[in-house]
């Protein structure tokens, strides 16, 4: 019996763990995102979403964001950044704020509305929901940021960041 229950202890501590992991793999701090983006010359993917009432928002999530191969490109290439408009769902003030000021800031009118930032802050593209699922989302993206890549000067790739995080941060 207490094998058992230390068994379901257990189940239920792991899944939780992976839960907490999987969470963890999009950012929802804009300027400790751009932060490890300069570090790491990594390009940044902002996500505007309206994560419980836009179907757009949930059907990029479901079809893209949600797979393995999207996963696997972005673990290797971007810091993800989930700038999420939510209606049911609680947010700290802080986390509305810099979300507010960040869609004032890059013109969002739709939702889900997806940026693609380089290394040191420049808007390279910007874009949305894309039929085809994660294999050809991912090289949508790639193809922005190859772009991006050929244009910029060698060497340019980890300067620190030139977008100016907002006032106050963001909360994860």
């Amino acid at each position: 019996m207490k094998k058992t229950m230390l068994l379901g202890l257990l189940t239920a501590w792991l899944v939780t763990l992976g839960a907490q992991a999987e969470a963890n793999t999009w950012e929802t701090d804009f300027a400790k995102a751009t932060t490890n983006a300069s570090k790491a010359g990594s390009y940044l993917l902002l996500d505007f979403s309206g994560s419980d009432w836009c179907g757009w928002c949930m059907k990029l999530e479901k079809e893209v964001f949600s797979k393995a191969e999207f996963k696997a490109y972005a673990k290797t290439n971007l810091v993800c950044v989930l700038l999420d408009f939510p209606r049911q769902k609680s947010q700290s003030k802080k986390l509305k704020d810099q979300n507010a000021e960040l869609a004032k800031k890059y013109g969002i009118r739709g939702y889900p509305t997806v940026l693609i930032l380089s290394p040191d802050g420049e808007l390279v593209g910007r874009t949305g929901y894309q039929e085809g699922g994660p294999k050809a989302y991912v090289e949508h993206l790639k193809q922005m940021i190859d772009k991006d890549k050929l244009q910029r000067p060698k060497g340019n790739e980890k300067k620190g960041p030139a977008v100016t995080p907002p006032a106050g941060g963001g909360n994860n």
